[in-house]
């Protein structure tokens, strides 16, 4: 069965970092209706076989009158990537959606441990803004990962968070190599571990050589495999 998708067109287009952008964009003929953590599908007219199908995970709520907020980095050699960068407000796009399942468990019963490395940061910012929305008190533990000091993606918004809100805690970390080693340091500090009981919630984003090692690192520690909630973008 094809998917449904209809043109989209490009409100504003805003840099974020050195290498990500951000696009605000709105669906022409009806609105997306998705849960925090759901991505959409951008159908991009590139390639030897178009279109290019691309992932992107919102970044913010949904909105009343149904504009998307996309947040990418600039692959060097990425068709799709490359493509996008060259967008302008009133730019037409197609994308279908929303899918995925990268969404806040229930009940949420333990603290809420959020690891993302680099722009999987992006579906992490929209559970977040549900989470203090919705005035949950689920004591919430981020850890966010970036290649650079100047490519930590939202940070002035988590050290706002953090100031806000007394159960949301907020580690950065930039590393280049051994990056799930450094974030298992931090998490053994962390949370350390009850025995015979697992402390938190994992939820994980990022390429699969940084997720995967991580899933195992919770999976040997004593949590079912099922209870890693795990996104990967590659």
């Amino acid at each position: 069965m094809a998917e449904l998708s209809q043109p989209a067109t490009v409100l504003s287009v805003t840099d974020l970092t050195p290498h990500v952008r951000q696009l605000v964009v709105k669906p022409n003929r009806t609105k997306i209706s998705f849960q925090p953590g759901q991505w959409v599908s951008l159908k991009l007219p590139i390639g030897p076989k178009p279109p290019l199908n691309r992932a992107y995970s919102m970044a913010d709520l949904s909105s009343p009158s149904g504009e998307l907020t996309l947040v990418f980095d600039r692959v060097l050699g990425g068709l799709g990537s490359n493509y996008l960068y060259q967008l302008k407000p009133g730019d037409e796009i197609p994308l279908s959606g929303p899918y995925g399942n990268f969404v806040l468990p229930q009940p949420l019963d333990r603290e809420l441990l959020l690891i993302a490395r680099y722009t999987g940061l992006v579906p992490i910012r929209c559970l977040l803004k549900q989470i203090f929305f919705a005035e949950l008190q689920t004591p919430v533990l981020l850890i966010a990962l970036a290649p650079h000091e100047e490519e930590v993606l939202f940070h002035q918004e988590w050290l706002t968070m953090a100031m806000q809100h007394r159960s949301f805690r907020y580690l950065p970390l930039v590393a280049q190599n051994g990056e799930a080693e450094a974030v298992e340091k931090a998490v053994a500090m962390l949370t350390p571990p009850v025995k015979g009981q697992p402390k938190v919630v994992p939820m994980l984003c990022g390429t699969k050589a940084f997720v995967r090692p991580l899933r195992t690192y919770f999976t040997e520690g004593g949590y079912d495999r099922k209870e890693v909630k795990v996104e990967t973008y590659d």
